[in-house]
């Protein structure tokens, strides 16, 4: 039969999340793309993958699929012959659609195997001469080199390069790549990350210089509160191999060895926390490039240290994301210089400036002015944030750090000779360069406002893990925040990998009795662990990101940690399934805890118990995808056990719970711990406690990520409508009034006579809060996976719309999913809600639209019926209230703009 033509187009092929991927380990990578067609309603009924090795001509098929009858576009595993390391490999697919037209093969993109064998490093672990490091400059950055030559024509050049510290590389004087803070922070101890790099076009024929700058870093450098310092080591190293492959079929490999050379460097002083001090009269022209004067510098020393924890880079490197100019230059009342950048950001100030020789630029970094207007950083605590510059005294010399970075919206200009000009400052936003994948707006500019925090919250917490703050001496990867946080992440951004990363070191961390550190990577010497609400990020998290990426691999990867965690809190001996043993967080900070106290008034067995059930729910649905039969069957036993325990303590004869506390409430509700009616007179009890405290949140971190959730899910959206839109203390939008751009880590950081909080814990960037943000997007623009078909595969657009005065009036969101962009928008016109929808292609959605009856709707210009492009299906819900009626469409994919009667 003769193929139809074709109208449909493959695009955004990606291999394990990337696009044209260097050096990955994973023996059978997976593959996903997307689908573009110029009509409604398409499907894909069929796939066919061709695989060639280092040829994107496809002449020669390594692997071909065949034509595999499947709706199946993403996850898709190669299943072709044993890949070689160090290998390149190009993919092309093409599909069929339910009409069986066939598409032109899409665009080849490719992905490259790294180093897979330990047995295959042969470069050793280099370091400086410790002797050589002056304990006032413990902390000071080194220069390793090395020349070699390249005397034949080049094919290709590739470096993996890894580091016990940071490093930063230079080759024939240029920097090498775009990214920053390799080689990432993981648990040193276990997981080491490698980064690969395409040198080819950076390689000379004849001489050629490798530069490797070293820094201390989280593997040195001071970390937590109580000023550890070297706690993995206390020598930092490289470690490298450059592999240049020549046309001839020859290869040559330069690898770190005791050949190197090291030498001080002009950084003398270089601390994540504390920021760097430069001394340009040390720099050493050249020193990157063949023909340098080496003749001063030492031998390097081998240090001996195993391989085989050495793991390809598994998220997104920190890249530079954008620049900054500063909004003005402040005088204060003390007299200060300060640069206010108008944004709270995570990053750094680069300068140019110019003046005499040992002239000072010294910058100090704040989040705040305080009452009087003047620089205050006593909430940063004992995190310095101070850059210091020392010119060389040229022309012209402009400066940024290297390993360090500071949070902070205003820089104190020090020192600084000659007049200070704005345009002479810049600020660097640095973040882990994960894909921008959700927008959301609406007619309230304080709510754009939030969403605005919320993304710069993330922003400048997620630098290559989920920290709890960026500026003060901390920035830990706090599991509790990560957890209450990772859904409204995943809107905003894609975090499969920065996540998939962050929980395999939660793995390697966690105990042999299955208890979680409460930060990972754990730098607190497992101090603190094992906290409910905390601990259970490593059942949460899998199942969130399970659930938008459909990617069961995060379920298969961190099943026995899941399942450690469940048994290790079933160890504890609970009495009859009660959690009442241990540390526990509470609801931290919330408004209802005693003076003095962190910890909100919600019993901790209440909330440790209430967690032990979602984390074993979670588990046993887990073990259900997985085909754990047994574990299935365990797991919900205990489920049902613990929820009658539950009931048993802490739910009263009327059927709530005894605690009244709004927290209390609202875990119930999520976890669904009360059954039937008393679901109901539960969401009661919480809108009554809600009204009696002033129609105001008394909710901490693990409360308030769910409050307007459950409020929306029993009747009382408008009321999360009035919560959201406050504006006054306690509320999203008070900090908002106070000037905040991005969420704070207290509702009062700043209280309405302008005075701080506590100064030894209220930062000013410090995401938890910012949680509500899934509500957002879920519920008021409605866009909703479906955990029966994760990953958006089916997904449902129910959008919360009502004529209260507190209703928006317009909403505009999207959510760039694997399958494509899901859009989703509603505007309230005199007499008509008019709604816009954009389903991906390759997906269903149910729409749900506010009318009686498909006789009251339009879509386009027509009468909507079963009969147009795309309508699959109409049902008709009545119901006893006007506002409760709806009708869900089952729609294809296409875009659709529908009015409905208002």
């Amino acid at each position: 039969m003769a193929q139809k033509k074709s109208k449909i187009k493959v695009k955004n092929v990606k291999c394990e999340y990337r696009v044209n991927p260097l050096g990955i380990d994973h023996s059978r990578p997976r593959f996903c793309w997307q689908l573009k067609a110029d009509e409604r309603n398409v499907h894909q009924t069929a796939f066919q993958i061709q695989v060639t090795r280092n040829d994107d001509s496809f002449s020669t098929i390594f692997w071909d699929s065949g034509k595999q009858n499947s709706k199946q576009s993403v996850h898709i595993k190669y299943d072709g012959p044993p890949l070689s390391e160090r290998t390149s490999y190009y993919i092309r697919v093409r599909i069929w659609d339910q009409d069986n037209n066939r598409s032109d093969w899409s665009s080849p993109v490719f992905w490259e195997m790294g180093i897979l064998n330990t047995e295959s490093w042969g470069a050793e672990f280099i370091t400086y001469d410790p002797r050589q490091a002056e304990k006032k400059e413990e902390q000071a950055c080194f220069f390793l080199r090395k020349e070699f030559s390249a005397e034949k024509n080049i094919k290709s050049a590739r470096i993996y390069c890894s580091a016990l510290g940071l490093y930063e590389l230079i080759l024939n004087g240029s920097r090498v790549g775009d990214y920053y803070f390799t080689p990432g922070w993981t648990n040193y101890n276990q997981r080491l990350q490698y980064q690969t790099y395409d040198i080819t076009e950076m390689v000379r024929t004849g001489e050629n210089a490798l530069g490797v700058s070293l820094g201390p870093g989280w593997y040195k450098g001071e970390l937590a509160w109580e000023g550890q310092q070297n706690i993995y080591g206390d020598q930092p190293a490289v470690l490298l191999q450059l592999h240049l492959i020549y046309k001839d079929g020859s290869e040559e490999i330069i690898s770190s060895d005791e050949t190197w050379e090291f030498s001080p460097g002009p950084i003398i002083m270089s601390e994540i926390y504390h920021g760097e001090t430069y001394d340009a009269r040390k720099e050493m022209a050249g020193w990157s490039e063949p023909g340098f004067d080496n003749s001063k510098w030492g031998k390097v020393n081998v240090l001996q240290e195993g391989k085989e924890k050495l793991l390809a880079q598994e998220n997104e490197p920190v890249r530079r994301q954008e620049e900054i100019k500063p909004r003005e230059l402040i005088k204060t009342p003390e007299g200060d210089l300060v640069l206010d950048m108008g944004q709270n950001m995570v990053g750094w100030i680069q300068f140019t400036v110019s003046g005499q020789k040992g002239d000072r630029v010294v910058l100090d970094h704040a989040e705040v002015l305080d009452q009087e207007g003047n620089f205050y950083r006593e909430n940063i605590r004992s995190a310095r944030q101070k850059i210091t510059y020392i010119l060389k005294g040229s022309e012209s010399e402009t400066f940024e750090p290297h390993f360090t970075f500071q949070g902070f919206r205003y820089v104190k200009i020090e020192q600084y000779p000659g007049t200070v000009e704005l345009d002479n400052f810049r600020g660097v936003v640095l973040h882990s360069d994960m894909e921008v994948t959700g927008d959301f707006s609406c007619d309230h500019e304080l709510i754009n406002q939030l969403q605005h925090n919320i993304v710069w919250g993330q922003k400048g917490n997620f630098l290559d893990i989920p920290t709890d703050c960026p500026q003060r001496d901390e920035r830990l990867g706090w599991t509790g925040d990560a957890q209450v946080f990772v859904e409204t992440s995943i809107f905003n951004m894609e975090t499969a990998l920065f996540f998939r990363k962050w929980l395999h070191d939660l793995k390697s961390e966690q105990y042999e009795d299955g208890r979680v550190p409460a930060v990972i990577p754990d730098v607190l010497d497992k101090k603190v662990s094992s906290s409910s609400g905390w601990g259970d990020a490593a059942v949460i998290c899998p199942w969130i990101l399970y659930k938008h990426y459909g990617d069961q691999r995060f379920l298969a990867e961190q099943y026995s940690s899941m399942k450690a965690w469940v048994e290790y809190i079933r160890d504890q001996g609970p009495e009859e399934f009660i959690w009442e043993t241990g540390h526990h967080f509470g609801d931290w900070l919330a408004l209802d805890s005693e003076e003095d106290s962190y910890t909100g008034a919600t019993d901790k067995d209440y909330i440790a118990t209430a967690f032990f059930a979602y984390s074993t729910s979670i588990l046993k649905q887990t073990a259900d995808i997985l085909g754990y039969v047994e574990d299935k069957r365990k797991y919900a036993f205990l489920y049902e056990n613990i929820k009658q325990a539950f009931k048993s303590r802490f739910v009263n004869e009327k059927g709530v719970p005894r605690i009244e506390t709004q927290t209390a409430q609202v875990l119930a509700l999520e976890f669904d711990l009360v059954a039937g009616e008393k679901k109901q007179q539960t969401a009661d009890l919480l809108a009554e406690l809600i009204r009696e405290a002033g129609t105001q949140l008394t909710t901490g971190f693990l409360g308030t990520p769910y409050l307007c959730k459950v409020l929306t899910e029993h009747g009382y959206h408008r009321l999360a409508l009035k919560l959201i839109k406050r504006t006054d203390y306690p509320s999203w939008l008070y900090q908002i009034t106070r000037g905040a751009t991005t969420i704070w880590e207290h509702w009062d950081g700043i209280k309405e006579d302008g005075s701080f909080w506590s100064a030894d814990m209220n930062s000013f960037n410090h995401y938890a809060y910012g949680a509500v943000g899934d509500w957002l997007y879920r519920y008021v623009a409605g866009i909703r996976p479906h955990i029966s078909n994760p990953g958006y595969g089916v997904f449902s657009i129910k959008p919360e719309i009502s004529n209260t005065e507190e209703d928006f009036n317009h909403i505009e969101a999207s959510f760039e999913s694997l399958y494509g962009k899901i859009v989703s928008g509603w505007q309230k016109m005199e007499e008509s809600i008019e709604l816009t929808v954009k389903i991906p292609e390759n997906t269903t959605a149910l729409v749900r639209l506010p009318a009686d009856s498909p006789q009251q709707v339009r879509e386009g210009k027509k009468p909507l019926t079963t009969e147009l492009p795309g309508v699959n299906s109409i049902q008709h819900y009545s119901a006893d209230k006007p506002e409760e009626k709806h009708i869900i469409l089952n729609l294809g994919s296409g875009e659709y703009y529908f009015s409905c009667p208002r």
